[in-house]
C-alpha cells in the first residue's frame, strides 16, 4: 500500500515486456507526444477497486470512476458528484442529490440507483462501509437524482466514511455493475470519471491506454487534494509496464516516459544526476511495511508461532536491506503508524534493536511446530519487498523454519493471496506488503486493521475482543478518547498479533521535470491536473 493496499503500489515496474504502439495505429488514433503522458505504474491485473485494495487498481479507479465525496489537501471531505445533501434533525437520515451533468461512459446518465447499488456492494468489504452497513436500516432512491441512507443510530463519521481515500475507496459504478457480489470481479471498464479506459489498445502485459473523457463535467471549485475541478490537461495517459528498472530509467532518461513510480533506492542518485529527471516525493507521510500471516492454516494459526514473528523481525537490518539508505526510512512500533495522532507505545516490549530469534525460537517450538512448509510470496518486480522476503525466509531458516520463497509478479501476489486454501494445495503461510502511513489513523477505513476474520483483510486475523474495541471508534469523539481507546486496541492487537510491522519508508516517485501539476496524496496517483511542457 501496501501500498496494499492497500495496499500500495508494489509493482513499480511490472512483468511484461514494453510494447509500442505500431506507427500507422500512432498516425491514425494517438494524440501528439506533447498531449500524451508515458507512465510506469506496475502491473494492473485488476481493474476492479472494489474487489482488490491494491493501489494500482485504485489508481485505475480514480480514473475512470468518481466518487460521492473526495478529501482535499487538508483531508476534509468535500462534496464531488453529490451537489446537495443535509442529514436530518435526529442524525439519522442523511439524503444526497447528484449535480448536474454526471454520465457514463457508455451515454447513460448517472442516477441514484447506481449509487445506491455501489454503496451496497462497498460495503461488503470496506471496514467504513461494513460499519455503514451495520448502522443502516435503509438505503434507498427517492428519485433519479436523489437517494438517502438511513441509520439505527446516529454515525456522525458518515461522510468521513464516503471520502476516505483508503482502498477499496467508494468508486461509483453503474448499477448493473455494482449489482454483481464484491467477491466477483467487474468485467467492464466504464465509469463516469475524467478517463475513460481505452479497450481497443488495452495490451495486457504491455500496456494500458487511458483516454480524457471529453464528456466529463469537472466540479467549478479549484483543484484540492482530491478535491474540487478535475481538469485533464492532456489527450491520453499510457501505462508502460517494462520488467527491467535499468530499462525504465533509461526510458525515463531518453524521455520514453514520463514517469517512474517507486525507483529503487540504488537508482536515486543516478536521477539526482540527471538535469532532466526529478525525485518527488508524492506522500510525505510514507508508507509501513507490513508483514500478514495466514491465521487459517498451519503453523500461522497458532498464537505463538504468531508472537515468535515479532521476536524473530530485526526491523533495523531489514529496512536496510530493503532501502539502503537510511534517510528514506525509520522504525515503526504502533499499529497506528509513525505520525498519526493515535499513535503509540502500548504493549511494545517485545520490540529490541536487533531482534531476539531465541526467543522466538522457543515461541515456536511451544507452538508445535513441526517443520511444515512455511511459504513466502515474493513479489520479484518490487525490489525493496523481494529483499525483505528473500531475508524473512534466511532469517526462518537459521531457526528452523521450512520456509520456501514463491517468487512472482505482484500482480500474481495480488490475486494468489485471496487464496483460503492450504499451501499444498496453492495457498499461502508470509507475505510482505505495505499500507499508507496515514490511513493506519484510522481503524474504520484501513483493511489492515480489521480482526473479523472472514471479512478481515488477507490474513484473516480474528479477535473478538479487539473488534468490540474497534467498532466503538465511530462513537468517539475526541481526540483524547481516541487515544485512549487507540492503546486499548494496540495492547489486544500485540497479545494475538494480528500483522508483524517491519517499519516505515518513503518512496519518491521520478519524473522528468517537464511533466508537472502532480497532486500529493496518500494512497492515490491522480492523473487530471498534471501537464506536459
Amino acid at each position: 500500500m501496501t501500498i496494499s493496499r492497500r495496499d500500495l503500489v508494489k509493482a513499480a515496474i511490472a512483468a511484461g515486456t514494453a510494447v509500442s504502439i505500431p506507427s500507422v495505429l500512432r498516425a491514425q488514433t494517438a494524440p501528439t507526444p506533447a498531449r500524451t503522458v508515458r507512465m510506469v505504474k506496475g502491473d494492473l491485473r485488476v481493474f476492479d477497486p472494489i474487489w482488490t485494495a491494491t493501489n494500482i487498481t485504485a489508481d485505475h479507479g480514480a480514473a475512470i470512476y468518481d466518487t460521492l465525496f473526495s478529501l482535499d489537501s487538508q483531508f476534509m471531505p468535500q462534496p464531488q458528484m453529490v451537489g446537495q445533501w443535509g442529514v436530518s434533525d435526529d442524525r439519522k437520515t442523511y439524503t444526497f442529490e447528484l449535480r448536474d451533468g454526471l454520465g457514463w461512459h457508455d451515454g447513460t446518465p448517472v442516477t441514484a440507483a447506481d449509487c445506491v447499488a455501489s454503496i451496497r456492494r462497498w460495503g461488503q468489504v470496506a471496514p467504513g462501509g461494513q460499519l455503514i452497513m451495520a448502522r443502516a436500516s435503509d438505503i434507498s432512491t427517492k428519485d433519479e437524482k436523489t437517494f438517502t441512507i438511513s441509520l439505527k443510530e446516529p454515525l456522525g463519521v458518515l461522510i468521513d466514511i464516503l471520502a476516505d481515500l483508503t482502498p477499496p475507496c467508494l468508486f461509483i459504478m453503474r448499477e448493473q455493475d455494482a449489482k454483481r457480489p464484491a467477491t466477483e470481479q467487474v468485467t467492464t471498464n466504464i465509469g463516469s470519471g475524467p478517463f475513460r479506459f481505452n479497450e481497443a489498445l488495452a495490451k495486457p502485459g504491455a500496456s494500458f491506454t487511458y483516454d480524457r473523457n471529453e464528456q466529463y463535467a469537472p466540479r467549478k471549485e479549484p483543484s484540492n487534494g482530491l478535491a474540487g475541478g478535475k481538469i485533464v490537461n492532456v489527450d491520453r495517459v499510457v501505462w508502460d509496464n517494462i520488467a527491467d528498472q535499468q530499462t525504465a530509467l533509461a526510458a525515463l532518461q531518453a524521455g520514453e516516459i514520463d514517469y517512474l513510480q517507486d525507483p529503487p533506492a540504488d537508482l536515486f542518485p543516478v536521477i539526482e544526476s540527471d538535469p532532466n529527471l526529478e525525485l518527488q516525493v508524492l506522500d510525505k507521510g510514507g508508507w509501513d511495511m507490513v508483514l500478514r500471516m495466514n491465521f487459517l492454516h498451519p503453523p500461522f494459526n497458532n498464537v505463538k508461532a504468531r508472537q515468535a514473528m515479532l521476536y524473530l523481525i530485526n526491523q533495523e537490518t531489514m529496512l536496510r536491506a530493503a532501502f539502503g539508505n537510511p534517510k528514506y526510512f525509520d522504525t515503526v512500533v504502533s499499529i497506528f503508524g509513525d505520525t498519526t495522532p493515535v499513535s503509540n507505545d502500548e504493549n511494545t516490549g517485545w520490540y529490541t534493536k536487533g531482534g531476539d530469534p531465541e526467543k522466538a525460537k522457543q515461541l515456536l517450538k511451544e507452538a508445535g511446530y513441526a517443520g511444515e512448509k512455511v511459504v513466502i510470496l515474493a513479489a520479484t518486480d518490487w525490489r525493496e519487498g523481494d529483499n525483505a522476503s528473500q531475508l524473512l525466509a534466511a532469517s526462518l531458516r537459521k531457526i528452523g523454519v521450512n520456509a520456501e520463497l514463491a517468487s512472482m509478479t505482484w500482480g500474481e501476489l495480488s490475486t494468489r493471496r485471496a487464496s483460503k486454501e492450504p499451501v499444498e494445495n496453492g495457498g499461502w503461510s508470509i507475505f510482505i506488503t505495505s499500507e499508507v502511513d496515514y490511513s493506519l489513523g484510522n481503524p474504520l477505513a484501513s483493511p489492515f486493521l480489521l480482526a473479523n476474520g472472514d471479512k478481515a483483510w488477507y490474513g484473516w486475523p480474528q479477535n473478538d475482543e479487539y473488534e468490540a474495541l474497534r467498532v466503538k471508534w465511530a462513537d468517539v469523539e475526541t481526540l483524547k478518547e481516541r487515544k485512549a481507546l487507540a492503546r486499548k486496541m494496540q495492547r489486544i492487537w500485540w497479545d494475538f498479533v494480528g500483522d508483524v510491522r517491519l517499519g516505515k519508508y518513503v518512496s519518491p516517485i521520478a519524473r522528468r521535470k517537464a511533466l508537472t501539476g502532480l497532486i500529493g496524496m496518500p494512497q492515490i496517483v491522480p492523473m487530471w491536473n498534471m501537464q506536459k511542457a
